[in-house]
Formats: C-alpha cells, sequence, structure tokens
C-alpha cells in the first residue's frame, strides 16, 4: 500500500475554521486527519500540502517513521502550524492503519482502560445575557442538568497581565456563582487562557481556592515553563497546563519540576505518536492527563482513542454538545455523548469519514478565529472589526 495524495477541506466554524485532511492510498482506502489551529486555517492547508511529499509513496502502516520524517527532516521548528499539519496527516495514517486491520484507534494504542469518558462541559456560556455572575449561574445550572459532573470556563474577560480591582473581584464572583449553581459534587474548572503576570496568577489563585476548583488552567503564558512552576508551587489550586505545547521536549523540561500533575497535552499540535509518548512521560510523573480537545469534531474523537487507551487519564473535554447544530452533521459517525460520559468509539480507524455535502456549506472565513482579548470573545462568534 501507498500513499498516493492528500485532500484537504477547511470548515468555517465561526470561532474557529476547522481544517481537514484525507489521505489517500492506491488500495482505495482513505485517512481521515484534523490540523486546525485558531486564526491560522489557511496557513496550516499550505502547511499539510509543504509537508506531504515528504510521504508520498510511503506506506501509511509505517506512522512512527513518517511523524519522524514529517517532524524532522524539514529541519526547521515550524511550531504549531508545523504541529497542526503534521498531526492531520499522521492521524490520517494512523485511521488508514485501523482500517485495515479492522480495530478502532484505541485498541492499537494499547486497548481499552476504561469503559466510558468522563467529560466536562466548554462553550457552554455562549450567552448574549452578559458576563455576570447571574447570567453564569443560570447556564451552569443547565449544565449539570444534562448529566455532565465537571464544566470549565474562563471568567476574566479581556484580561491581560493585569487586573484593575473591579474586574478582579467580577471574575470571583463569577467563580462563586458558578460553584453555587453547581453544588460540591460538581468540577468547576477554571480557564486562564494564559492571561497573567506571575503575581496576578498567584493572587486569583489565592481568592478562587475557597470555591474549590479542580484546577486553574493556563494561568501565565507558556514560552517560559519557569514562570508556570513558580505558580504551581504558590497556588493553593492545582495548576493544568499543556495546550500550547508542541514537541515532547517542552513537556520533559516542564514535569522535570515536578510542580505541575495535570497535563493538557494537544495531540493536534504533536501528532499521535508523540502524544502517546507524552502521556506515558506524565505517567511515570505520577501525573494525570487531560488533553487539549478544543478544534474540530475530529479531534474530539482522535481524543477519546487516545484517552480510552490512557491508564492515566483524568477528563476528557467536551465542546461538541455546545456547539452550532450544524456541527454533528460533519461526520458520519460523530462521538456519542451520554449524560455528560462519552461512549467509546468502536468502528475501525477513527470510525468516521467527512460527509462533504455538509462540508462545503460552510466555507472559510478569515474573521472566524477567538479574538480572546475583545470584550464578547466568550459568544464564540468570531472576530469583529
Amino acid at each position: 500500500m501507498k500513499i498516493t495524495d492528500v485532500k484537504t477541506y477547511v470548515v468555517g466554524n465561526p470561532w474557529k475554521n476547522w481544517v481537514f485532511a484525507v489521505v489517500e492510498t492506491d488500495e482505495g482506502v482513505t485517512g481521515l486527519g484534523e490540523g486546525t489551529l485558531n486564526g491560522f486555517g489557511r496557513t496550516v492547508e499550505a502547511a499539510i500540502h509543504e509537508l506531504f511529499p515528504l510521504i508520498r509513496g510511503r506506506n501509511p502502516l509505517d506512522v512512527a517513521d513518517i511523524a519522524l520524517h514529517l517532524w524532522r527532516d524539514v529541519y526547521s521548528d515550524g511550531g504549531q502550524i508545523h504541529g497542526s499539519a503534521l498531526a492531520a496527516l499522521e492521524l490520517a495514517c494512523w485511521d488508514i492503519f485501523g482500517k485495515v486491520v479492522g480495530q478502532p484507534l484505541w485498541r492499537l494504542w494499547g486497548g481499552r482502560c476504561h469503559d466510558k469518558l468522563r467529560a466536562y462541559a466548554n462553550g457552554w456560556y455562549r450567552s448574549h445575557e452578559g458576563r455576570t455572575p447571574e447570567a453564569l449561574y443560570k447556564q451552569a445550572k443547565e449544565v449539570v442538568a444534562r448529566g455532565y459532573t465537571a464544566l470549565k470556563f474562563d471568567p476574566f474577560g479581556s484580561s491581560w497581565r493585569m487586573v484593575d480591582p473591579k474586574e478582579f473581584s467580577l471574575a470571583i464572583d463569577i467563580i462563586a456563582a458558578v460553584r453555587d449553581a453547581v453544588g460540591p459534587d460538581v468540577d468547576v474548572l477554571v480557564e486562564g487562557h494564559n492571561r497573567f503576570t506571575v503575581a496576578t496568577a498567584i493572587q486569583f489563585a489565592e481568592r478562587m481556592a475557597p470555591y474549590r476548583p479542580a484546577w486553574f488552567e493556563a494561568p501565565t503564558p507558556p514560552q517560559r515553563i519557569r514562570s508556570t512552576v513558580e505558580v504551581a508551587r504558590h497556588s493553593p489550586v492545582p495548576i493544568a497546563v499543556g495546550e500550547d505545547y508542541y514537541c515532547r521536549e517542552q513537556f520533559a523540561e516542564l514535569l522535570q519540576y515536578d510542580a505541575v500533575h495535570i497535563i493538557q497535552l494537544e495531540p493536534q499540535f504533536l501528532g499521535m505518536t508523540a502524544a502517546r509518548d507524552v502521556v506515558g512521560m506524565v505517567h511515570a510523573h505520577n501525573g494525570v492527563t487531560a488533553p487539549h480537545s478544543a478544534q474540530g469534531p475530529v479531534c474530539s474523537l482522535a481524543c477519546a482513542h487516545l484517552n480510552m487507551a490512557s491508564p492515566n487519564f483524568y477528563l476528557h473535554e467536551l465542546f461538541d454538545e455546545f456547539n452550532d447544530p450544524w456541527e454533528s452533521k460533519l461526520l458520519t459517525n460523530p462521538l456519542k455523548v451520554e449524560n455528560g460520559w462519552i461512549i467509546p468509539p468502536d468502528g475501525p480507524g477513527l470510525g468516521t469519514e467527512l460527509n462533504l455535502d455538509e462540508v462545503l456549506k460552510h466555507p472559510y472565513q478569515p474573521t472566524n478565529y477567538l479574538p480572546l482579548f475583545q470584550s464578547g470573545w466568550e459568544r464564540r462568534e468570531g472576530a469583529r472589526g
């Protein structure tokens, strides 16, 4: 079997253009991958086609070697753009592998470790009622009524680095309101989106601690790992990070400090071969994994397969039930969710195909990205102005 071609599709989801790749072979078996990256849809699509000559003519079942060549042989560090393109092509090869042997990916990656996966809701706060404790209280109650035992949100508006006293108090009041809404037995996860200085992050961690967040995510920018470690060592709330890293070495550096033990690796930036290595590294450091799954529906499925085969899996991020309704029509067999729990995929490979008729109804738009430092970003309507 040889790889012959790749087709790419960019789907205009309002808050992030989704990038999909279909790898074709001379035996008619195709594989599906995703390479979504906020704000860089067309760029990643171009990168997929630039990397593709490295694997044309290769046997798609030689996935680990393909991943190595896609990363090493261009002799450049293309960061998340490079990682996203690699991940799209490599996942498609894994999908072909699963189809050829007639097994779901989680079985290829070690077999079932869990009967089902506990999911946490994200994207549930897309209301036009405003960023207020009252609005978040109401929406959080609706989330737990659907069976979710964990939910995540960013209460910080468009804050960056420093926060004035009024905004600081509002963020804490929102956290308090969500805790009050969901009760003591639901995990509350606070998203930081890499916003703060070390000092501001520690101040927030101390003030939110009475509301018992399960984690405080990405409180400082990812480029300085020592800053993350400094926050983690002073925070009374567990720190969770990792979605911005795109190579094994970044995780190795973070883990050597033994300060952060909830690791949110992003398979979309690593590829699944490296992602599985990172899961093992975290396991060896007595940590748990909660992969970042905030891209498109193929990424959601891929993370489900990875999590099923990860003994140290903790939580699965889920937007799917809170996206626009047409999103569920993009795949022939989308991720199955029941009362806040993910049912293991059971088809060969990823277990799904693209519905091209639906894909073509939603073209790329340059404003389809998440403008995190623009007021109202939480409505996930894309950029304005």
